[in-house]
């Protein structure tokens, strides 16, 4: 196999496909991605057999045929080239890297490319289409709440069900809870409810651009999605989701209504003296202002008011910083109102305007 292309169009597929590969074990076959050329181009996969990569780009083709080549090490050396041409090619278990032009020569050792594993297919399924800004916010306003290594593995993951107009996504750790509610123009095929994992998301939204569509298919295993000429799917988490609506709160009774960027520095400030692993800090709510409190410690302790809304009792919430912090970065307008009856019960966090979001937190027990 031989071809050539600039370093900056291969690159960027590398860096890609580098995060469909499986790193823990660098021996692993999973571990290299899989060249062919064919014609003008060159097929690029990637997979670490629950998640796959595939795209093709134009390049001069010299001679056509496959390789199998560490991901690690060829990302790390196509980093350090000039900018310009690059040829490549596979002979006698190498892949020759070299820049034209230039004194620089790198070789790499390959493995047989037959022992590969295949990638799921998608090229018969039936796809959706969707704007990828409007996919790409659900995924701001959710994955965050999923929860990491949990044993109840259907945690770890996003849940994604059609509603009547559109798509729901929701994601819980079981301490707090996000949910979008999103409407289309756009047909969408009627699916089951799955559970997606939460990298595979992440990947997703870093693969898109924000601009034009992108496309879904969705099958009981798997989720394959097209963006541009970029092929990926993941398997699905199997379980069963927990009943979301159930802990949303119909009503509340008290709203305190603050800027967003109000809270967010004071909770950037007053966590710089929480040493707790329980990142506990404290909101006395009235009519007079927003209280936030760190727990008093060694280093000493924070506090800082707010201007705030609020016709009611006063209150003292105990939450973990992070769980209001989080969804209040990636939320829009300039406001936002937290929603509760009691302070030891569930709180919704929504933003002001007509939204189709909300973040549900639950308190912590206060401290005696």
């Amino acid at each position: 196999m031989k071809f050539v292309c600039t370093k900056e169009t291969i690159l960027t597929e590398i860096i890609y496909a580098m995060n469909f590969t499986s790193q823990k074990n660098a021996l692993s076959i999973t571990s290299n991605v899989f060249f062919q050329t064919k014609g003008s181009s060159l097929s690029i996969k990637a997979t670490d057999t629950k998640v796959g990569f595939s795209t093709e780009i134009s390049v001069d083709v010299l001679e056509e045929g496959k390789a199998l080549v560490s991901c690690t090490k060829l990302l790390e050396i196509l980093r350090t080239l000039p900018d310009g041409n690059v040829t490549f090619t596979s002979s006698n278990g190498t892949f020759a890297i070299k820049p034209e032009a230039q004194g620089i020569d790198f070789k790499l050792r390959t493995i047989t490319s037959d022992e590969f594993p295949a990638l799921e297919r998608g090229d018969d399924l039936t796809y959706f289409t969707v704007e990828q800004k409007a996919f790409t916010e659900m995924i701001d306003q959710t994955h965050f709440a999923a929860a990491e290594d949990d044993s109840r593995q259907f945690l770890n993951g996003v849940f994604l069900e059609r509603s009547k107009t559109g798509m729901t996504m929701v994601a819980t750790d079981g301490r707090r809870l996000s949910i979008v509610e999103r409407s289309f123009e756009d047909e969408i095929d009627d699916f089951q409810a799955i559970i997606i994992p939460t990298k595979f998301l992440i990947e997703l939204r870093r693969l898109a651009s924000g601009e034009g569509t992108l496309r879904l298919s969705i099958t009981d295993k798997l989720l394959f999605s097209i963006v541009g000429n970029r092929v990926f799917y993941t398997t699905l988490i199997k379980g069963d989701y927990p009943n979301y609506r159930r802990v949303i709160p119909e009503s509340q009774r008290y709203q305190a209504t603050m800027r967003i960027q109000d809270m967010l520095d004071a909770l950037k400030r007053v966590s710089l003296l929480v040493e707790n692993k329980a990142r506990r800090v404290y909101l006395d709510i009235s009519e007079a202002g927003a209280l936030l409190t760190s727990d008093e410690n060694e280093s000493g302790e924070a506090k800082e008011i707010i201007a705030c809304q609020y016709e009611g009792p006063e209150s003292r919430i105990s939450l973990n910083y992070t769980y209001l912090m989080t969804p209040l970065k990636v939320m829009d307008g300039e406001y936002f109102t937290l929603n509760f009856t009691e302070p030891t019960r569930a709180l919704t966090v929504v933003p002001d305007g007509e939204r189709d979001y909300l973040h549900l937190i639950m308190p912590m027990q206060q401290n005696p």
